[in-house]
């Protein structure tokens, strides 16, 4: 009896190491948004042709997708830290220096990729800003639920408006990003930390 043959893959192996690749995308992405991103910009960064880069990835948009996954991990693991903390002065000190971190990084484009890519899209990239936007509903929710947490457990005051208290936080998070885009120092956006934390609310 013979015993089966091996399948043999065809076509040429891959050449290039996807996660390094992916990388590199995450780099262009950030620095420039999604539209401004250029497929030449993608494939000469990441060192691949564009035929690698569609049998890799997909098309653009599921490039993005898969860089955006990537940033999360990554770049934003330290949200869920946040909400771990045990109180939510603690929870908005993390939130708030992790932005700092990720803003003034040395060796990363400055700004958060989730701000630069929903303020450039235009309408022909509206489904990724959409996506973008409502992953950042979803973390927001989640920051939401953390602090009405915190006003049962007696750590925010009853009449604290959680909603806005959140939005505030949100609004500093995104406008330490924006500044660090313009150029902003990391003494500059520290100070921004500071201040903010002297205005969060007692209990």
């Amino acid at each position: 009896m013979n015993k089966p043959e091996l399948a043999i893959t065809r076509g040429r192996p891959r050449e290039f190491c996807v996660d390094e690749a992916l990388a590199k995308a995450l780099r262009v992405f950030w620095s420039k948004g999604f539209e401004s991103a250029s497929m030449t910009d993608l494939t000469e960064a990441m060192g691949i042709t564009r035929p690698s880069l569609y049998a890799a990835f997909g098309n653009k948009e599921s490039l993005f997708r898969k860089a955006l996954d990537l940033y999360e991990r990554e770049k934003m693991d330290y949200v869920g830290k946040a909400l771990a903390k045990p109180t939510a002065r603690e929870v908005a000190e993390v939130l708030l220096r992790g932005s700092m971190e990720n803003a003034t990084s040395c060796d990363e484009p400055h700004g958060c990729l989730g701000v630069i890519t929903s303020v450039t899209c235009g309408d022909e990239a509206q489904s990724i800003r959409e996506e973008v936007l409502e992953r950042g509903k979803v973390a927001k929710k989640a920051l939401m639920d953390r602090f009405e947490r915190a006003k049962t457990e007696g750590d925010l005051a009853a009449h604290i408006d959680i909603e806005g208290l959140t939005s505030f936080l949100y609004a500093v998070m995104q406008g330490m990003s924006v500044q660090a885009g313009n150029g902003a120092s990391r003494e500059d956006l520290e100070r921004l930390v500071e201040t903010s934390l002297t205005m969060w609310p007692s209990a």
